[in-house]
């Protein structure tokens, strides 16, 4: 069990959005506009990490059908009350390295918000999944931030830190692009030259784009 399914979860993890500044806002839309872009009518969405459906409520009002797993029991049953049951959401416990999905099975599949990192698996058995499920065709988005949004990405875990949602930052390990907190939670950054060197071991050549001067999105897709 990682952080986020034993400390950080169900509203608790809602909060942490509550109180983000308004720099930080804007951030977490124009993630979501981003990948909103890349969403046909018809197409099937899966989203590794949903917690409890920020995101997938509003890909779903692009996307046929959208599926979001996550290890976290509390956030799932919260996704699963918000969406109620005309949903064209589904929220399924499963861990994001190695789904139970057929290959082909998206049209689209999204890891935004730093979940390469802050999920704390090994990134390439991420990559490597999520292209697997996607269709020939299909694209795979994963998402980092920009060095120029440290000032306001540690303000807003400062901001979770003294709400009681984080534990005591840990300034001494805290840095160049590397949140630490004294009870355990640690999620650093990832940089272009690092997916590329990802993507080099699985074959495959990604696009990158900075969106927003905040998010830099690597995505990759599987040939037709």
């Amino acid at each position: 069990m990682g952080y986020y399914s034993e400390k950080l979860a169900g509203l608790r993890l809602r909060r942490c959005y509550e109180i983000a500044p308004p720099r930080v806002r804007q951030y977490l839309d124009s993630e979501i506009r981003h990948v909103v872009s890349k969403i046909n009518l018809e197409d099937a969405v899966l989203e590794l990490g949903c917690g409890y459906g920020r995101a997938a409520f509003e890909f779903a009002r692009a996307a046929h059908r959208v599926v979001g797993i996550d290890t976290a029991l509390e956030s799932l049953e919260l996704a699963r009350e918000l969406a109620g049951p005309a949903s064209n959401c589904e929220f399924i416990e499963m861990g994001a390295t190695k789904t139970s999905f057929p290959d082909n099975s998206f049209d689209l599949v999204a890891c935004i918000q730093n979940g390469i990192c802050a999920f704390n698996v090994d990134p390439v058995a991420l990559v490597r999944e999520a292209t697997r499920v996607i269709k020939p065709g299909g694209t795979a988005l994963f998402s980092s931030y920009t060095e120029s949004f440290w000032p306001y990405r540690l303000e807003w875990f400062e901001l979770q830190a003294d709400d009681g949602l984080l534990g005591e930052i840990d300034y001494e390990k805290t840095g160049n692009g590397m949140i630490v907190c004294r009870d355990g939670f640690r999620a650093g950054t990832m940089c272009e030259s690092e997916f590329r060197a990802i993507c080099r071991k699985l074959a495959l050549e990604p696009e990158i784009t900075e969106v927003d001067g905040s998010s830099i999105f690597f995505e990759v897709s599987k040939s037709s």
